[in-house]
């Protein structure tokens, strides 16, 4: 399996685990808050209540974040054949001398087999850097001077 196809096929087991884990999260605190019976002490079911109300929104946005994230890579897996791309765009995977990177979502630095690749996304300072560059072309990023080598 091509490289970038098993990155693609790694950050959306990423992203499915974290949705799974968001949505229990987000249950666990809605019964929380449910469950909190009215108590002689006021302030203390309604403070309670309210936490538990603030903790499920919290899982709420991580979630949406994430089903997000997997649209962009659902998008991503439909992108031209390696060789294809002329300059570095989303859904790019770009080898430099400074290493590989992967325009995508970010998600940081991910292992496959033996060779680690930087996911970034189109909005990062990294990822600015490299967008729209041409194979040969030279990126400077945090006072470092890389060459692409190869983009696909």
């Amino acid at each position: 399996m091509e490289l970038k196809q098993q990155l693609l096929t790694h950050l959306k087991e990423l992203l499915g685990a974290r949705m799974e884990a968001s949505m229990k999260a987000m249950e666990f605190a809605q019964e929380s808050a449910n469950a909190e019976g009215k108590s002689s002490a006021g302030d203390k079911y309604e403070t309670t209540r309210s936490m538990s109300q603030l903790d499920r929104n919290m899982h709420a946005r991580q979630y949406e974040q994430a089903r997000q994230e997997n649209t962009i890579l659902e998008r991503l897996e439909a992108t031209p054949e390696p060789g294809s791309y002329e300059r570095v765009a989303m859904g790019s995977l770009v080898k430099t001398t400074a290493g590989y990177f992967f325009i995508a979502v970010s998600a940081g630095a991910i292992k496959i087999d033996d060779q680690t690749v930087m996911v970034v996304s189109s909005a990062s300072p990294v990822g600015k850097s490299i967008l729209g560059k041409q194979v040969g072309d030279t990126v400077q990023f945090r006072g470092k001077n890389w060459r692409i080598e190869e983009i696909g």
